[in-house]
């Protein structure tokens, strides 16, 4: 058995509409997604806690799913009809039946951040047993240390957190820099996340790797003072989130920035340096980790 993916490009205002569409024409499925994913304009949809959502992206894609047999050209003009919209730009790809969870799974090996730090997917063994090893089930939220921003800042972690200190993880995900933190000896760790799929993941990770830590949505979180504080998100939140971020880490702390891509370097540079002392940026890829020292107040 196999299935047709149909995606057509969409603007902000016709997205949902075209989905709605898609789904009363026989989609077993349709989501919205951003455009310009992973790309210097992905667009953030989430505000501060709080604030009003400002809403889905200006250029997306919306995907259906349809049963192999459909006729393309038919409900592309069925669409066009009911919609009564202009011609759309659409492609689409065949995807066979498989097994899924084996599909998801290869796709996470176990991953050397150091010699002595390895990221465990659980349905591995460590490669390294005596290594440091994180297991971890990446569920819905991001980190798995594959990506060049999670790799970053773990390898800053362990060259930083000392025994007893304080951690804050900003925006958690899977909670893997969170359980870093607190495996390298660290006392307290707190995980903060916009997401409630993050926190259950970040919990889960935390049993699963038997370290005690708090995990918190930002509506939840009550903000307090830490010897460490990381981000790992998009830039556009690291620049919202400068105060806040400040005003959680401790004069003399140590501060950790990633989620920025090489062209965005020097604006959320000159944005932090207002309350840190920045050190030179490390770069993997096309990502930069931004580190710093809070400043003591004069």
């Amino acid at each position: 058995m196999a299935w047709v993916s149909l995606k057509i490009e969409a603007q902000d205002n016709t997205a949902d509409l075209i989905s709605d569409t898609l789904m009363e024409l026989g989609a077993l499925s349709a989501i919205i997604e951003d455009a310009n994913a992973e790309t210097i304009d992905e667009q953030p949809i989430f505000g501060e806690p709080g604030d009003p959502p400002p809403g889905i992206w200006q250029q997306n894609l919306v995907s259906a799913l349809f049963d192999e047999g459909v006729d393309v050209t038919a409900l592309i003009a069925e669409l066009q009809l009911q919609t009564k919209l202009p011609k759309f730009s659409y492609t689409t790809v065949i995807i066979q039946e498989q097994d899924w969870v084996r599909a998801t799974q290869s796709q996470f090996d176990p991953i050397k951040i150091t010699d002595d730090l390895w990221i465990v997917p659980t349905w591995h063994s460590a490669p390294k047993p005596d290594a440091l090893n994180i297991i971890l089930d990446p569920g819905l939220a991001f980190g798995t240390g594959s990506h060049p921003t999670t790799h970053l800042c773990l390898a800053w972690l362990t060259q930083t957190v000392k025994t007893g200190q304080s951690v804050l993880d900003y925006g958690c995900g899977s909670g893997i820099l969170a359980i870093a933190a607190k495996k390298l000896g660290a006392g307290k760790v707190v995980g903060v996340d916009i997401d409630t799929q993050a926190i259950q993941s970040s919990l889960y990770n935390a049993e699963q790797n038997q370290v005690s830590a708090e995990f918190y949505t930002a509506a939840q979180y009550q903000s307090e003072e830490f010897d460490i504080v990381v981000a790992n998100i998009l830039s556009s939140a690291l620049s919202v989130l400068a105060p806040a971020l400040a005003t959680a880490c401790k004069a003399g702390g140590k501060i950790a920035l990633s989620g920025i891509l090489r062209e965005q370097e020097a604006a959320v540079s000159a944005i932090y340096a207002e309350w840190f002392d920045m050190e030179p940026a490390q770069y993997m890829d096309a990502w930069v980790l931004l580190t710093g020292t809070k400043k003591c107040a004069s």
